[in-house]
């Protein structure tokens, strides 16, 4: 990965940015508008929403103000738990559209496994992609467990699992499976909501490549082939967390981040979440 252009290939041929802009938590209006409109300025060509984060209009607003053609930009947003089902779903969908005010999406997610519910929310996906409104679908917070449920019926095998997924939380099994089978992992969370910035080992790196934690934390996603999609607000910050192309980590300091792995978590756990 040499630049911020550069992209996984998804199993059905869709290119997806290694590096995008992730918005949850950040308010719908100009907050969300400046922070799009700075990220694409930046080069970024990946925005990653939900209908959850009540932002996806000013996602919309943003990437048509900011004059870069439609098709350039890879655009994700989820159904969120209290529309899952399959009617409900499709609804959810042609909401989230609306909001955003565009022709199609690039990636649906499902946000969370509704136990009971997540496969036919999942068939709606499925009707989506079959349709054309949607260029990928996939799903998020995905055990293996989940993930073997789901592929033992569904007709198209998801493209994306987006998990929480940091230095603390490698999830090394689960990586292996998603790689085994073609599915591309993708990390949320991945600075670990600001949990790692005096982690010394990480300081140690980055003075090498004159680089923070977060540069180095990102790059080791970018490495470990994860399609990361860091939150920010802070215009030197969007900045920053694309200041990642011009180094290498060697396999040492790969190895060396991978031991920081606690199996700990900042989010709820996918088997035992409430909401």
């Amino acid at each position: 990965m040499k630049s911020i252009q550069d992209y996984a290939i998804l199993h059905n041929g869709v290119k997806m940015p290694w590096l995008g802009l992730g918005v949850y938590k950040v308010k719908n209006g100009d907050e969300v508008i400046n922070a799009v409109k700075t990220a694409l300025e930046a080069g970024y060509r990946h925005v990653d929403t939900a209908a959850f984060y009540d932002n996806e209009e000013g996602v919309g607003q943003a990437i048509k103000e900011s004059g870069v053609p439609r098709e350039q930009i890879f655009i994700t947003t989820k159904v969120w738990n209290s529309d899952q089902g399959y009617e409900t779903t499709l609804k959810a969908f042609e909401t989230s559209l609306k909001k955003i005010g565009l022709d199609y999406i690039d990636l649906y997610l499902v946000h969370w496994p509704v136990k009971g519910k997540y496969k036919e929310t999942y068939k709606a996906l499925e009707k989506l992609y079959k349709d054309g409104l949607v260029r990928a679908i996939g799903v998020s917070n995905f055990h293996i467990h989940h993930l073997e449920d789901l592929m033992a019926e569904c007709e198209i095998k998801p493209m994306v699992n987006q998990v929480e997924y940091h230095p603390r939380l490698t999830q090394k099994e689960l990586h292996a499976f998603c790689k085994q089978h073609h599915i591309q992992l993708e990390a949320w969370a991945p600075l670990m909501r600001g949990g790692l910035s005096d982690e010394p080992t990480l300081l140690e790196i980055g003075k090498k490549y004159g680089k923070s934690p977060a540069q180095i934390i990102l790059r080791w996603d970018l490495q470990h082939e994860v399609v990361t999609i860091p939150k920010s607000v802070t215009p030197h910050r969007i900045k920053e967390n694309a200041d990642i192309f011009d180094f290498e980590l060697t396999a040492e300091e790969m190895e060396k981040i991978d031991a920081l792995n606690m199996n700990k978590r900042i989010g709820p756990d996918p088997d035992n979440f409430d909401f």
